[in-house]
């Protein structure tokens, strides 16, 4: 399995020691683009076109309520694909 295929399957498994990083690359995979506040918060949005935007922390590792939120639009995503 590559690299991204074991990194999807640690999200769908709510694996702990997620890290921002590792979240950024999955979502921004899928056409998120990110972008920070010009102030100094440590929240990432990532926003496409059509879509609800995705707020995270810049936090490791992630909390599993965010992790959560990347397994579902992992799962949106795919199921977009089988149509």
């Amino acid at each position: 399995m590559s690299q991204f295929g074991e990194l999807i399957q640690r999200i769908r498994s709510l694996d702990k020691n997620m890290r921002f990083e590792e979240l950024k690359r999955v979502i921004e995979y899928y056409g998120y683009k990110m972008s920070g506040p010009s102030g100094g918060s440590s929240h990432k949005t990532f926003r496409k076109p059509g879509e609800m935007p995705i707020t995270i922390p810049q936090h490791d590792p992630i909390k599993k309520a965010y992790v959560e939120m990347v397994k579902d639009l992992i799962e949106k995503e795919e199921s977009k694909d089988e149509e």
